[in-house]
């Protein structure tokens, strides 16, 4: 029996199988580099019919949000990220996927006890803290300007 820490982490030591960090890494490049293309190419497809560059990096944005989520329930966003690895996880389609994937693992607990409760399970610190961040960020700014720095 494992009595401490150090015990309990030479074991893991011993027993996991290890990573292929340079697979891995170039795999997380790839992946990650295929979606920011893909994603680039749909900001110039968007762009033909769009008002303007923001409105077209809108419909981006959108599109991203919206496949990540249908793949995600179908099943087939896991099976990519399952290979991709941390490049799978770009933010947005990052932040899309553990919304819709607590929203799935919930959802036979109903709407609102289920999906509402815990949608934001995973997604909720990033919240918090990217909101907080830009508060602060904002109130540094706005003080530099009104100083000016």
């Amino acid at each position: 029996m494992l009595t401490s820490k150090k015990a309990y982490a030479d074991y893991v030591k011993k027993t996991a199988p290890k990573s292929p960090l340079l697979k891995n890494c170039v795999f997380a490049f790839a992946s990650g580099g295929g979606i920011c293309a893909f994603a680039e190419g749909l900001k110039y497809a968007f762009s033909s019919f769009a008002e303007s560059e923001t409105e077209a990096k809108l419909y981006v944005t959108l599109t991203l949000i919206f496949l990540t989520a249908a793949l995600t329930g179908i099943g087939i966003f896991d099976k990519f990220a399952k290979h991709a690895g941390a490049g799978a996880f770009v933010p947005i389609t990052g932040f899309a996927n553990s919304m819709s994937s607590s929203a799935l693992d919930t959802k036979s607990e109903g709407m609102i006890l289920g999906v509402g409760k815990q949608m934001f399970t995973v997604a909720g610190p990033v919240l918090v803290y990217g909101i907080s961040s830009s508060m602060l960020y904002g109130a540094v700014y706005y003080i530099a300007r009104r100083l000016g720095a």
